[in-house]
């Protein structure tokens, strides 16, 4: 049975061992398991139940990773996606005071609408109209994105009203643990130890505790640390556990009003859903499988039809149990690093997931100190692509610098895939360059433009 299995899921090939795949998809769940915290947090906002909505998070990102492992056979992750959710309770919900249940068929319509895209070769198209020095661009772009998230994790770099970013405080405990976390990563990293990321990440949490106990043992803590470090012992041991359990998705499981999504004309949101899960999709995928060495020779990405599937797949079902838009997670790239090559890193991935829906009290054991580090280290070394694109040809650089930089500096993947997909076209444009075999690209650049218009607008 083991034999075949690793037989279907090409380990020969991909030179991989059922250790590293395990251990991969362990690491990719430790640095993505704050979604189960942070996603209930944003969609309570809008009257849903926070219980339903922690059991429906952990759900639809087992049910979207599983899939993707046997489906696609890739080692990519799935869960409700960042900024999706933000916008359907803030924007959708509060702002527009459409109720949550319609605000959940219009999500599954963006689902179905992808389904039918991704059946009639359309999606497949838009991803091999893309550039392939634009790729590189995009996932280094998403490594700066995923350093800075570490870097704000871990309070290395805080907001600061007058420029922007700053420097944080260097003795929080916070701080320093992911920089000694950080330390540790490389140092294991260095000397080729398989699954450097995820013992850094366990032995960072280990020291965390040790020493946030030993502090609240103390007989006086408050006269041997700062106000800042009992603080920050207090909220690592006394941290609340977020409720769950497959009882309560009864409160939003096929909740959702399709009608109602359809009857109040919200054509409009469906496509911001469809739109920015598509390209926030595209960015992350490109991102994983090139880290990976997944990507063909020419540049196309194999089983991709397979992929797209299971991405729509995940989002539809998500919808009728109770989240907003599923997509593909950047912090996949984590497991990419740990070592994990094939399906079997998504689907532990999955498992893990499905276990947190009866263990959601202990995915708040692992603080930010501990994973913020796995994120600066991983998003470093996802720059390696930087290579690949030419910086002696304005046509090339100009786009490639755009998509590079403005996806951490407008903390969205689609919004820089979206500028230099735009600069692209209107460069080749105007300097006599463009084909009519590029036609896509160019639609896909108007698109974007309308796109920008649109929220500049709203």
């Amino acid at each position: 049975m083991l034999k075949q299995l690793e037989s279907y899921f090409e380990f020969t090939r991909l030179g991989t061992n059922w250790r590293t795949e395990i251990l991969a998809g362990v690491t990719t769940f430790l640095t993505m398991a704050y979604i189960v915290l942070v996603n209930p947090a944003i969609l309570s906002a809008t009257g849903m139940p926070l219980a339903a909505v922690t059991a429906a998070t952990c759900l639809s990102a087992a049910f979207g990773s599983i899939l993707m492992g046997i489906v696609a056979r890739y080692p990519i992750a799935l869960a409700p996606g960042m900024g999706l959710n933000a916008y359907f309770t803030y924007t959708v919900c509060l702002k527009m005071h459409i109720p949550w249940q319609t605000a959940l068929g219009a999500v599954f319509l963006s689902g179905v609408i992808f389904l039918a895209l991704t059946a009639a070769g359309i999606r497949q198209m838009i991803l091999r109209s893309i550039p392939h020095e634009l790729y590189a661009a995009v996932a280094s772009g998403i490594g700066l994105f995923i350093a800075f998230i570490g870097f704000r994790n871990s309070g290395l770099v805080l907001a600061d009203p007058e420029t922007l970013v700053g420097l944080g405080n260097l003795r929080n405990p916070t701080t320093y643990l992911a920089l000694f976390g950080l330390i540790l990563m490389v140092a294991l990293e260095v000397k080729k130890i398989r699954g450097a990321i995820l013992v850094g990440v366990l032995s960072t949490t280990a020291i965390a505790w040790a020493w946030a106990l030993t502090i609240l043992h103390l007989a006086q803590p408050s006269s041997l640390f700062s106000p800042v470090t009992v603080a920050w012992a207090q909220s690592l041991v006394h941290w609340t556990p977020a409720p769950g359990g497959f009882h309560a998705l009864a409160a939003t499981t096929l909740q959702l009003d399709i009608r109602g999504a359809i009857n109040k004309g919200l054509l409009e949101i469906v496509f911001v859903f469809f739109f920015v899960d598509l390209f926030d999709n595209l960015g992350t995928l490109v991102a994983v499988t090139k880290r990976a060495g997944l990507i063909a020779a020419d540049h196309s990405i194999p089983r991709l039809n397979k992929i797209l599937l299971a991405d729509a797949t995940a989002t539809v079902f998500g919808s009728l149990i109770g989240t907003s838009t599923v997509t593909s997670y950047v912090e996949s790239t984590a497991g990419v690093m740990a070592g994990g090559r094939s399906g079997i890193t998504a689907i532990v991935t999955g498992l893990l997931f499905l276990g947190a829906i009866g263990a959601a009290p202990f995915v708040g054991i692992v603080p930010p100190a501990a994973t913020a580090p796995a994120l600066i280290l991983v998003g470093s070394l996802m720059l390696a692509t930087i290579t690949e694109i030419r910086w002696t040809d304005p046509l090339v650089a100009v786009p490639s610098f755009l998509t590079l930089i403005l996806i951490p500096l407008t903390y969205s993947i689609a919004n820089g895939l979206g500028f230099g997909i735009i600069a692209w076209a209107v460069l080749h444009i105007a300097t006599g360059r463009f084909r009519r075999q590029d036609w896509l690209l160019y639609v896909l650049a108007a698109l974007f433009l309308a796109r920008f218009i649109y929220l500049g607008t709203s």
